[in-house]
């Protein structure tokens, strides 16, 4: 989760409409499936499945991607972090508190 600046709501919605094909494929090759974001007021949450084996890898393979980065230069501004300070991740995780499974 983070916090959508409301400045930049039309910018950054403007870019998710149309969002490159390449950071998509880099997303893709990197092992995320059903990636979406959701917007409630100017909280953004985000969600995807992993379906690779090192996530760490390839998190670091999304970041060197040189047109993932441009993408970031116009989506980060538009974002304001929630993470707790020290952590490291510019989203903020959040905790599952409960899951309606598949009927076993």
């Amino acid at each position: 989760m983070i916090r959508l600046r409301p400045e930049q709501r039309e910018t950054y919605l403007r870019l998710h409409a149309t969002v490159w094909p390449s950071v998509e494929k880099t997303l893709r090759e990197a092992n995320f499936r059903n990636y979406t974001i959701f917007l409630h007021d100017d909280l953004l949450f985000g969600y995807y499945e992993y379906v690779g084996d090192d996530y760490e890898a390839d998190l670091r393979l999304i970041a060197a991607d040189p047109q993932t980065q441009e993408w970031w230069k116009l989506t980060d501004p538009c974002q304001e972090s929630i993470a707790e300070p020290g952590s490291g991740d510019w989203w903020a995780p959040m905790r599952e508190i409960w899951h309606l499974a598949d009927e076993a």
